[in-house]
């Protein structure tokens, strides 16, 4: 028998290209997960297939992984591994299937959901452990030196960390999360517009390389330092993105507060601003994504809508009332595909679980 481990997705509320400058943001686990079978196998090999890929990975875990010139999928499965044994935890040889329900490119984090799921595998099925915040930060480094993408520690570390019923207002500096009731009465509708830019990593990247240009020039630790006095001090561009980055800050503290009062009105409002700031200051929305948060806004009973993820594609979050989900969901996704002529994906998602073991009799259903 197999042994199962699953990791899920995630939305992130609110707080958008805030982690890696060490701000704050609003993420939950999703009820969508990717999963990882292991079987042990003789010798120090690791193979890895995966049903959303034809080819299969293979490496031996003595021989140092070389990084190639094209990103492959298993990068970073590749990097958890030699990472765990440059710690010393002693891996043994596997057979690894993945599957996943987490869209890739959908900006929901599927990516870290796998990373996550194989990371706590391999540790689980060598009788080692780590703490969950540490498995976090192993599966970011894992993303920064094998695949290249300087993404920040959110993803990971609500994968790690998430709770069923609730979403974490997370300090990314500190790494210290304040737990938060998942909205009550009012439900969360992801909608994938089906769109993916090849340049989403690169522009991601870039953003980054311009917020860390933007402190340095401050002379900041990181953006989460900046105020809004600092804007006059930088060249457009880089006003433009600590801009964003200082008015997200604040939309997260205020967004938690809006939460805990059930002002669900308000907490609308800071989605629409939160869109405009990413559509217009730091310049990740696309035509696609804009389409799609208009027409969730113009549907009744729609608190607010805002592009979610890193952008360039991917999925628009939209704050609706329980009773009008059935009605938007219709007729949003009509209206998309006589704008775009493409067919959405819409559905309500739920807070989940972290990262873990499946039982026995899960495993066999």
């Amino acid at each position: 028998m197999p042994r199962l481990f699953r990791a899920p997705g995630r939305i992130n509320l609110i707080g958008e290209h805030t982690d890696y400058n060490q701000g704050w943001v609003l993420p939950a686990a999703i009820d969508l997960a990717a999963w990882a079978a292991f079987v042990p196998r003789p010798g120090r090999r690791i193979e890895i297939r995966s049903a959303q890929y034809k080819d299969c990975a293979v490496f031996d875990l003595d021989e140092e992984p070389v990084r190639p010139e094209r990103r492959h999928w298993s990068d970073d499965l590749r990097g958890v591994a030699r990472l765990l044994r440059r710690a010393g935890v002693e891996l043994m040889g596997c057979s690894i299937m993945l599957d996943s329900e987490v869209p890739i490119g959908a900006g929901l984090s599927s990516s870290a959901a796998v990373t996550v799921a194989v990371a706590y595998g391999l540790l689980a099925t060598s009788s080692a452990s780590l703490g969950l915040t540490e498995l976090a930060l192993l599966c970011q480094r894992a993303s920064h030196e094998f695949s290249g993408a300087k993404c920040g520690v959110m993803d990971f570390y609500i994968a790690c960390h998430g709770r069923a019923g609730e979403l974490a207002m997370l300090d990314t500096r500190s790494l210290e999360a304040r737990w938060l009731p998942w909205p009550a009465k009012a439900s969360l509708v992801v909608c994938d517009t089906k769109v993916r830019h090849d340049n989403a990593t690169s522009e991601y990247n870039l953003r980054r390389e311009q917020c860390e240009r933007a402190a340095r020039q401050l002379g900041l630790p990181s953006l989460r330092d900046a105020g809004a006095g600092d804007f006059a001090r930088l060249e457009p561009l880089l006003a433009a993105r600590v801009r964003h980055v200082v008015s997200e800050n604040q939309r997260v503290v205020d967004a938690a507060a809006a939460i805990e009062r059930v002002d669900y009105g308000a907490l609308g409002e800071l989605l629409n601003a939160s869109h405009r700031s990413l559509r217009d200051d730091y310049q990740v929305s696309c035509a696609e994504l804009d389409c799609m948060v208009e027409l969730c806004r113009e549907r009744p009973g729609v608190y607010g809508a805002r592009m979610m993820g890193g952008g360039f594609g991917g999925c628009a979050l939209a704050l609706v009332a329980p009773e009008c989900v059935a009605a938007m969901r219709r007729q949003v996704a009509r209206d998309y595909t006589e704008a775009t002529g493409l067919q959405p994906s819409i559905w309500e998602c739920h807070a989940a679980g972290g990262v873990g073991e499946m039982e026995e009799k899960d495993v066999a259903h």
